[in-house]
């Protein structure tokens, strides 16, 4: 069943470079097994016309993830684990296929629909942080909240929880050019948490880090993983943090397999 492209406004998110390739030749039938859960993907398919020419970025993927998952997506550049990602984040949609997120059919959901699902279900974490550099910690992390109509002084609060949670509370009042690379991500990760998300999307968060504030972070999303539940899927290039995660999905030439299963 085809569906229409997505609306621009969908089309804007992670931005990372592994989907800009054209390394799509023989894509075949993925073989990792789909079942009821969070998030389900029955016969996923996109494709992009570019100069005339039709490139096909992913192909029949059937992928489920269940409430409370860590998973990491693997691939080398142009491999299409990126465009996996912003389908996941409903930043883009398929062209084919059949997409259900926590019960929600996301073929049929309107823009306003998928845009309320994106800010109550969904946590970004982008490898460059994405704060608003004019704003303080405390206001990047509560500027979800806004979207949502809480009032200043709720979102405030809830904002100076989030930044106690990730040990950053001290530095509440502090611009992002006044904080430290792994500081920065911090905030980001407190921003992503503050609506309670079901899933955290995280495109290469430890990219732009030392290797020490690196481990800092994964020990930090792991853990919000296992005492919260919150669903984690990470694209990552490093082994070390795919090994730290229960699932490895791995994407090649629009192909997707889950590592460990035939």
């Amino acid at each position: 069943m085809a569906h229409p492209e997505a609306s621009p406004n969908l089309l804007q998110g992670f931005t990372g470079d592994d989907d800009d390739g054209v390394e799509t030749e023989g894509v075949f039938m993925t073989d990792t097994p789909a079942h009821p859960g969070l998030i389900s993907l029955q016969g996923i398919g996109k494709h992009y016309l570019l100069a005339g020419q039709h490139l096909s970025i992913l192909n029949d993927v059937c992928l489920s993830i269940a409430r409370g998952d860590s998973c990491g997506i693997l691939g080398a550049s142009g491999s299409g684990k990126s465009t996996l990602l912003n389908i996941l984040g409903l930043l883009d949609l398929p062209n084919c296929g059949q997409y259900h997120f926590a019960g929600h059919d996301i073929f049929n959901a309107t823009p306003d629909e998928l845009a309320a699902i994106r800010n109550q279900q969904i946590g970004f974490v982008f490898q460059s942080f994405n704060l608003l550099p004019r704003l303080s910690a405390l206001d990047n992390v509560a500027l979800p909240l806004s979207y949502r109509g809480v009032s200043r002084h709720e979102s405030v609060e809830q904002a100076l929880r989030m930044l106690e949670q990730v040990g950053l509370a001290d530095r509440a009042h502090h611009r992002p050019a006044d904080l430290s690379g792994g500081q920065r991500q911090r905030v980001a990760i407190a921003r992503a948490l503050v609506g309670k998300p079901s899933v955290i999307l995280a495109d290469e968060p430890t990219g732009n880090l030392d290797s020490t504030t690196a481990q800092d972070i994964m020990d930090l999303l792991l853990a919000l993983n296992r005492e919260q539940q919150v669903t984690l899927i990470i694209v990552t290039h490093d082994p070390h943090i795919a090994e730290r995660l229960d699932r490895k999905i791995l994407v090649r030439n629009g192909v997707v397999q889950e590592a460990g299963r035939p």
